[in-house]
């Protein structure tokens, strides 16, 4: 994706797409990414980039091992 902005329009039209052929594990899963993303750029509105999973799950999570950072 070229932005947050247009990554967070691909879910939406997907999850819709999800919903008119019954695909309800696609849409909670698209939802939960949906929802991190709107998550992210609340926390972020002066950074337009899209986001790596990682990134929007150490913005939300940042005290997981996975996120930690250490100064050397």
């Amino acid at each position: 994706m070229k932005s947050i902005d247009d990554h967070i329009e691909k879910d939406k039209v997907e999850i819709e797409a999800a919903r008119a052929v019954g695909n309800q594990g696609k849409v909670r899963h698209l939802e939960e990414e949906l929802k991190g993303l709107v998550e992210y750029k609340e926390h972020h509105p002066e950074d337009n980039h899209d986001p790596s999973p990682l990134e929007v799950y150490c913005d939300l999570n940042p005290e997981a091992p996975e996120c930690r950072v250490y100064d050397d």
